[in-house]
């Protein structure tokens, strides 16, 4: 048993020095870290160096890798998000999946299989990787845009769909033996609905607010991982994926107010764990096969990888998506899916895949996940091209009514009406300026357009759309969208179509910054900046600092391209410019006892000023502030003193809680002073 211990834990030991080896190399090329635990599991695998001993360890680590994946999915989209995203969930999700197993089993036929296997084979290119396409879209700060939209609604009703599959897979294999499987995986089901109902409404919900409000912390983890392991355990008795089982946990507790605190403590479970669920992935790989079959393989990859394309445009275009959204989406769900390789062990277990079928598929679907990644990150430089023939049949915008056709001039244009788009409209209409909204979201365009709001559909990289705004005649753009390449675009046909125009971009991070200003941006506002000014005003507003200093030096690191605050991040050395509007001081607030040596005291007799050179600028004494005291002021207990000096002068005065009161005539009496 020590053996067996030892080589499970050699096993780990390799893993991980490979995989930081290989996360730091890609990491120099912007490879994502997805496809360096992939290839980590073929380096170490079987078909690789057969560096590991113990593959049913393995497996079993990644078994927990798909689980918590699967969780914090289900916890960070609750269901009435998925509601909310029902177009691209229902409409998309169907459209994609059932398009793609009628073309898949189509060209299986004509390969020579059966109508069964053809289907069943149709079933599992379906599917595509929710894990990895998620992962590279969430490094890529671009779930929230409208293709990551619409590739999460896709995703989720593929990982709901399993269930039917699974359950129709025996009767595929012609196994009549299993029929009465397939009555236990409804019951199942239905049993599994009231479970998840019962628990997301009652349950849950009272078993985290009692461990909150006893804020007890292992109470806290063990309620959630335990509501994870619990419904992942149910749906593996009666036959389907634990990992469905803990997507459904994740929604039980994302309708709970404590969803977000849930997240925060199964992160750290879910990035060790998915590690291993790609290397386990990268460990079936086998190399010698794709040697003895390199056409066959490849030409596999080729027709998937373009019937998903195409299956994925056409459900993102049936969503409501514009040409280039919809190409984008297309490309993020090009792959096979991890639940395709559950289905596919179901399938041998029916047999409806023979061995080297199933090592064909295994192969080809690996390859598949290995490119996903890169393709995505190709995804913004190909897309315009691939759009372009779809333009001509796909709208880019509604049809303006005749009121809003009368063309306006000196008018605002808002592309994007989230939070940001929505307040600047907010003080457009309270000044009574003319403005336009382009926006993507249709149905945020059909409730604003009810309102009354001068609202288009419509995707701003695309020249037409700009146009039909009226781009020629405005004096102003705002573009705050969460779409970088979109952002890009806008912001260059602008500049071409109307060179006066005044573009004012917020983006996310300050990488972006000059790249927006090459292209025709008059004002970038990048977000993480904006925050670092925020709380870097408030520090010296602590060190009270003039306002017109502050804002003199708010001004001129917004006026140098935030290059000094740039500087600041990479050369420390540089904030030496910021010293003289610094000096060493401190400010505290001290409450007063009323056994205090000070009380009863005047400023004056305290001699806090000539002993301690401390100065007392306010006193705080029930609502009242006295400022700037003179030295008659007396001090009384439970006063509030607002202090300033040097910290080591203010602890001699007024040494905080514990310390030698060395400051003090008598060593008591000190109220501690807050820090």
């Amino acid at each position: 048993m020590e053996g067996l211990y030892t080589s499970i834990f050699t096993d780990i030991v390799v893993i991980f020095l490979l995989s930081v080896f290989l996360l730091l190399a890609l990491y120099r090329i912007r490879i994502p870290s997805v496809v360096g635990f992939l290839l980590t599991g073929i380096i170490v695998g079987p078909a690789g160096f057969g560096l590991i001993h113990n593959q049913d360890s393995i497996d079993f680590f990644a078994e927990f890798g798909v689980i918590f994946l699967l969780f914090t999915i289900g916890l960070e989209f609750s269901i009435n998000h998925i509601l909310k995203s029902r177009q691209f969930v229902l409409i998309g999700g169907a459209v994609q999946v059932f398009s793609t197993i009628l073309l898949t089993s189509a060209f299986m036929k004509l390969a020579g299989l059966d109508l069964s296997h053809a289907i069943f084979v149709g079933m599992l290119v379906s599917l595509s990787s929710t894990a990895i396409v998620m992962k590279v879209l969430s490094d890529r700060q671009e779930v929230s845009s409208p293709h990551g939209k619409a590739a999460l609604g896709i995703l989720i009703f593929q990982d709901l769909i399993v269930i039917p599959m699974m359950m129709i897979t025996p009767i595929l294999g012609g196994d009549t033996a299993d029929s009465p499987s397939v009555l236990k995986l409804l019951a199942g089901g239905i049993l599994i609905i009231i479970v998840v109902f019962v628990s997301s409404r009652y349950v849950i919900p009272y078993l985290l607010h009692y461990a909150a409000r006893l804020r007890n912390r292992e109470m806290f983890l063990f309620i959630v991982v335990g509501t994870c392991l619990l419904i992942a355990y149910l749906t593996s008795e009666i036959g389907l994926s634990m990992a469905l089982g803990a997507f459904l946990a994740g929604l039980i507790i994302s309708e709970s107010e404590y969803s977000t605190h849930a997240m925060y403590n199964i992160i750290p479970f879910r990035d060790i764990f998915a590690a291993f669920f790609f290397i386990s992935i990268g460990m079936i790989f086998d190399i010698s096969y794709l040697l003895s079959h390199p056409v066959e393989v490849i030409a596999l990859v080729i027709i998937i990888i373009t019937v998903k394309y195409g299956t994925g445009t056409l459900a993102a275009i049936a969503s409501g998506l514009p040409a280039r959204s919809s190409v984008l989406t297309g490309i993020s769900l090009s792959q096979i899916g991890e639940f395709s390789f559950i289905l596919a062990t179901t399938g041998v277990t029916a047999g409806i895949l023979v061995s080297d079928q199933y090592q064909l598929f295994l192969d080809v679907s690996v390859v598949t996940m290995g490119l996903a990644p890169l393709l995505i990150s190709l995804s913004t430089r190909i897309s315009p091209r691939l759009a372009a023939p779809l333009t001509r049949i796909v709208p880019n915008h509604v049809i303006i009514t005749e009121k809003e056709t009368v063309e306006m001039k000196d008018h605002i244009i808002i592309v994007g009406f989230g939070l940001n788009g929505t307040n600047v409209a907010k003080s457009a209409r309270a000044a009574g300026v003319p403005y336009r909204i382009i926006e993507m979201n249709p149905d945020t365009v059909r409730k604003e357009r009810k309102k009354g709001e001068s609202i288009q559909y419509g995707d701003a990289a695309q020249p037409d759309v700009l146009m039909k705004a009226g781009i020629e005649h405005a004096r102003v753009l705002v573009v705050v969208v969460n779409d970088p390449f979109a952002t890009q675009q806008t912001v260059r046909i602008a500049r071409e179509i109307n060179p006066g125009v005044y573009i004012i971009v917020r983006t996310r991070f300050m990488g972006e910054v000059a790249t927006l200003v090459d292209l025709g941006a008059d004002e970038v506002i990048p977000e993480e900046f904006e925050t670092s000014i925020e709380i870097f005003t408030r520090i010296l507003n602590r060190y009270l600092i003039p306002e017109d200093e502050i804002e003199r030096l708010v001004q001129e690191i917004r006026a140098g391209g935030y290059q000094m605050l740039r500087s600041i991040s990479t050369t420390p050395a540089t904030f030496d410019d910021l010293r003289e509007l610094v000096p060493d001081i401190d400010m505290r607030s001290i409450r007063i006892m009323e056994s205090s040596q000070w009380t009863g005291k005047n400023l004056a007799e305290s001699q806090l000023r000539s002993r301690f050179h401390v100065s007392v600028v306010a006193i705080r004494r029930g609502n009242r502030m006295i400022i700037n005291p003179g030295g008659e002021e007396v001090i009384r207990g439970s006063d509030i003193l607002m202090i300033i000096g040097r910290p080591d002068e203010i602890r001699m005065a007024f040494p905080p809680c514990g310390a030698d009161q060395g400051g003090s005539e008598t060593g008591s009496g000190l109220e501690c002073s807050d820090q």
